[in-house]
């Protein structure tokens, strides 16, 4: 067979097994974006050093919700995973930025930058993140208080 012969059959059903599975269990960008997430469980991206975070997630075991806990330290977001994010929560990439941290103020003040300039703060100083942040199906919420698990 020619390499550059493709059979449709093939082609399709992988598009159409991707958008099956894509539309049961992943948050979608066209077809799958880069965070998996699922109607079944919430995913809490957190700083393990917050006690926002620890709270979170003591309250959303209790409640009996399915988690998957991400330590953003031990699994760093990666720029598209920001984009995603920040999409989701319909805020630009620059307000994930806790710019109050006494880091931020120390090493950037008060920087105007472009998308690409905070996704690279962000990825190199993810204690300057604005967590818990918590995902499930196609909501995102950056947590205030540990109820606020309860809006998913």
């Amino acid at each position: 067979m020619n390499p550059l012969v493709l059979k449709p059959e093939p082609i399709v059903q992988l598009v159409i097994g991707m958008a099956s599975t894509c539309l049961e269990t992943i948050l979608c960008t066209n077809i799958m974006g880069e965070i998996a997430t699922s109607n079944r469980e919430v995913i809490l991206f957190y700083n393990p050093n917050s006690n926002i975070a620890k709270k979170t997630l003591a309250y959303a075991k209790a409640e009996g919700f399915p988690i998957r806990d991400v330590d953003i330290f031990k699994t760093p977001f990666t720029g598209t995973q920001l984009e995603e994010i920040a999409s989701s929560l319909q805020i630009p990439i620059s307000e994930l930025a806790n710019q109050d941290h006494p880091d931020f103020k120390a090493h950037f003040g008060h920087p105007v930058l472009l998308d690409d300039d905070w996704i690279k703060i962000l990825r190199k100083n993810p204690q300057l993140i604005k967590e818990p942040i918590a995902m499930r199906g196609s909501k995102t919420i950056l947590v205030k208080t540990p109820s606020d698990i309860i809006k998913l």
